[in-house]
């Protein structure tokens, strides 16, 4: 697969990619917990696939502590015994808003009081955020074709500066 426009190279799309990343950055300082964030932009990631984003996501994941099992079970998490509740509550929240157009109701009054259960007004606000940003990333990169493959924990931090 061969990229097909390089936004970083484009004065318009660079200035975006700017503050697009700014507001990754304000997410990464919220008081949502780094691995729920990461398992979050996974799930997200691998509905939509986008390789690119998958690649970075499980880098960052693995190089932040997250185990090989987790991570390999994040497709899965429903069937899985390694999520705690309120992992599995943000897991729910990513599936659904990344999902809107396939299910009429959007986000299920269900999965909204298990997240209100297990995460405060700030992390609720950091998680809807989050399910917006990565669902915008993966857009990005799978209209431009951005591969998956060749993501280094750590770049996407160096890139900031």
């Amino acid at each position: 697969m061969e990229t097909r426009f390089n936004l970083f190279e484009n004065e318009i799309g660079g200035r975006f990619a700017k503050r697009f990343a700014g507001t990754a950055v304000v997410l990464h300082k919220s008081g949502l917990p780094r691995s729920t964030q990461e398992l979050v932009s996974l799930r997200a990631s691998q509905i939509n696939g986008c390789g690119h984003c998958i690649d970075m996501h499980t880098k960052e994941a693995a190089a932040a502590g997250e185990s090989v099992v987790r991570l390999h079970l994040v497709a899965a998490w429903r069937e899985s015994s390694v999520f705690t509740e309120a992992e599995q509550a943000a897991l729910a929240l990513a599936e659904e808003g990344t999902r809107l157009a396939d299910a009429h109701q959007g986000v299920s009054d269900e999965t909204w009081a298990r997240v209100r259960k297990h995460y405060d007004d700030d992390q609720v606000a950091a998680l809807i955020c989050l399910v917006a940003l990565i669902n915008a990333a993966n857009r990005l990169a799978v209209i431009t074709h951005q591969a998956g493959g060749s993501y280094e924990a750590g770049m996407f931090e160096a890139a900031l500066g």
